[in-house]
């Protein structure tokens, strides 16, 4: 094989992702990003040694022009788009681009429009089987009538809680490269969702607030602050007041460089398994037991992003039997 000239080195090493230039089945030249992924040794030796995935080396060994999608080529699960350009009989040059984030998102993005369409499907296919009858049977008794009304209400009432966190969410990321500015009174964000939290209470579960009144300002969005809040108390309400004297605990202390916010339940506990996926968009550990309280599945990957985009911390700790506790950080300003 002749030696490769300074042009051919220029090219490879000027391009950002993996490249190779592969003669007959030969790596003839490999710049850094390849090194790294496929091996320091790589170069001069057969490309069947680094990569043995039979599609890609296909494409490649067959020299020829084309772009192709393989997952697999070095780590499991890890998608790539391969643009494969012919340079002379045998040679060609591969470029190797990662596509992994984007397949996720793409997954991400399908799977949030199923789930979606599905929780409202339901309540939907609900309100419209009650209207129906309600709208064809004229001797119901006054009742079932009733009784259909409340659940034709309850369902739509359902289906706006969905959408009003569908639209919050939607414009918590589209405001998530926006720095929040403004100078929040921890204090007040607390005894705000406090306040709205009144509704929710449940008379033996008993509700407890521990919060200092120096607490640093944080720079943040004071409304979306309030929403985090609002979103944790509520869920800490709705699985930690069904035990005798059950206690809720809402507490904010400085923690070094940061405003440490955190509520405890003394609810059924998450399992280890479930603690990883409970930010995401409409996972429910009880799926059916979240829907009767009136949990949309929503509440804590609004907490995700709200904290994201405040550049903090969120933490999730559960025993089961014992209770929950969710530990949001907050950089203090100044």
């Amino acid at each position: 094989m002749p030696p490769f000239s300074l042009s051919e080195r220029a090219l490879v090493d000027a391009i950002d992702e993996p490249a190779l230039i592969v003669e007959g089945a030969i790596v003839r030249l490999a710049n850094p990003p390849a090194l790294g992924l496929l091996g320091k040794s790589i170069e001069g030796r057969d490309l069947r040694l680094a990569i043995r995935h039979p599609q890609a080396l296909e494409h490649i060994l067959g020299h020829r022009s084309g772009d192709i999608d393989v997952t697999g080529i070095v780590d499991p699960g890890r998608s790539w788009r391969l643009h494969i350009r012919r340079l002379g009989p045998t040679s060609v040059l591969v470029r190797m681009v990662d596509r992994s984030d984007a397949v996720s998102a793409e997954k991400m993005r399908v799977d949030f429009v199923a789930n979606a369409s599905h929780e409202l499907r339901t309540p939907l296919s609900t309100v419209l089987g009650y209207a129906e009858t309600l709208a064809e049977e004229n001797d119901l008794p006054a009742d079932l009538r009733a009784n259909f009304g409340r659940t034709i209400r309850d369902e739509a009432r359902r289906m706006l809680r969905i959408i009003e966190d569908l639209m919050s969410l939607s414009r918590i990321e589209a405001d998530r490269f926006l720095a929040p500015n403004d100078s929040v009174s921890i204090d007040q964000v607390i005894g705000t969702a406090v306040a709205n939290a009144a509704s929710l209470r449940i008379a033996r579960c008993e509700f407890l607030v521990d919060a200092r009144q120096d607490l640093p300002p944080v720079r943040g969005d004071r409304a979306q602050l309030v929403q985090v809040l609002d979103n944790l108390i509520s869920n800490a309400v709705r699985y930690g007041c069904e035990g005798p004297a059950a206690k809720i605990e809402v507490s904010a202390k400085r923690d070094g460089r940061w405003v440490a916010l955190t509520v405890s339940d003394q609810g059924p506990g998450i399992p280890r398994e479930h603690l990883t996926r409970v930010t995401e968009r409409f996972y429910r550990v009880d799926a059916a037991r979240s829907r009767e309280s009136g949990g949309t599945g929503l509440g804590l990957a609004i907490v995700k992003h709200i904290v994201e985009r405040h550049k903090g911390t969120l933490e999730i700790k559960s025993i089961v039997g014992v209770g929950t506790s969710v530990t949001v950080r907050l950089p203090a300003a100044g």
